[in-house]
């Protein structure tokens, strides 16, 4: 029988105990990767202090002015970075180009905060997977939180990834060489209470899967959340768990195991009608993604590929401009 929930996971004993201990989980994650592609982590060793920072300062960067938001705008749609409006998005459409409805968010985000040397961040193949951050001149800290999160952001990554490997019957580290120079992203999404109702079809993260590796998603329980759909064609809230991050697989991953791991849809939900300023909603979302280079073939021992031969930078760059409106 598939999991049709979303299980929680304590990742604990991988980072602190022996073999047997980190086969068990790499076990349990690879069920979970392979039944519904969405897993809840305790144990992750991350400061919940620095989650409540990093939470805090973010509220007070979407409490700004429009003007002063829009003053940090994403500069164009192949640049990962900088503040995108409500209405300005539709995830939906990166499956479905006829999509209807834009996505009821607000977003600011962030790449690489530590560059690699200069002839690989800036060779040809790098395309503008490292261009400069754009930060806000307020609220003040800002810059400070969302970097040092970044880079918490990129070691539960690493580890994780090496969990993976284990569940894969791959050596424990052998993604190491392939996200040491990672093009990660950190977004911050903010859901505001909805006082208008909303078009039709329109909700507030439309369905859509993940591009890169993984996905590390802190956020609130709050009306109108995350779910996703299970094997069954079902719906299913994911669990709000204190002190867990939910993670799941992204496109990337589920392509580099040539489908045996599931790159599941998802979507947030509207809250109900009157909800009020109690469903204000926010996530951060760190999108996983291993250096531009990293060759994305097969690991699937004795399976004929599914996928022609790719990199996870060329993968990427498909997709990004797919959810602009047109």
């Amino acid at each position: 029988m598939k999991l049709l929930n979303v299980p929680v996971i304590d990742i604990s004993p991988f980072r602190l105990g022996g073999e047997q201990e980190k086969q068990a989980v790499a076990q349990a994650v690879d069920r979970a990767c392979r039944d519904i592609g969405f897993l809840v982590i305790r144990g992750h060793g991350i400061s919940p202090e620095l989650i409540e920072q990093t939470r805090s300062v973010s509220r007070d960067f979407f409490d700004l002015p429009a003007a002063d938001k829009i003053r940090v705008a994403r500069p164009s749609v192949d640049v990962a970075r900088g503040y995108i409006g409500v209405d300005e998005e539709s995830l939906a459409r990166s499956r479905d180009p006829a999509a209807y409805g834009s996505d009821l968010n607000e977003s600011f985000m962030i790449g690489p905060v530590d560059l690699p040397p200069a002839d690989y961040a800036f060779a040809p193949a790098a395309g503008k997977h490292f261009a400069p951050n754009i930060w806000p001149g307020a609220p003040t800290g800002l810059g400070e939180v969302w970097r040092t999160y970044y880079r918490s952001m990129g070691s539960l990554a690493e580890l994780l990834m090496q969990i993976f490997a284990r569940a894969l019957n791959l050596p424990e580290h052998y993604f190491d060489n392939k996200i040491d120079k990672h093009i990660s992203r950190l977004r911050v999404r903010n859901y505001p209470e909805q006082r208008v109702t909303p078009e039709p079809g329109q909700i507030r993260a439309g369905a859509h899967s993940d591009y890169g590796s993984l996905t590390i998603l802190a956020t609130e329980d709050k009306p109108g959340g995350l779910q996703v759909c299970n094997a069954a064609g079902e719906w299913v809230d994911v669990p709000i768990v204190p002190d867990c991050f939910i993670i799941n697989i992204g496109d990337l991953l589920a392509r580099w195991t040539n489908d045996a791991w599931v790159s599941t849809l998802h979507r947030v939900v509207n809250p109900p009608a009157g909800a009020g300023a109690g469903s204000r909603r926010q996530s951060l979302v760190f999108f996983h993604n291993p250096n531009y280079d990293a060759a994305i073939e097969n690991l699937v021992a004795g399976e004929a590929a599914k996928y022609p031969p790719t990199t996870s930078g060329d993968h990427l760059r498909k997709l990004y401009v797919a959810t602009q409106n047109a």
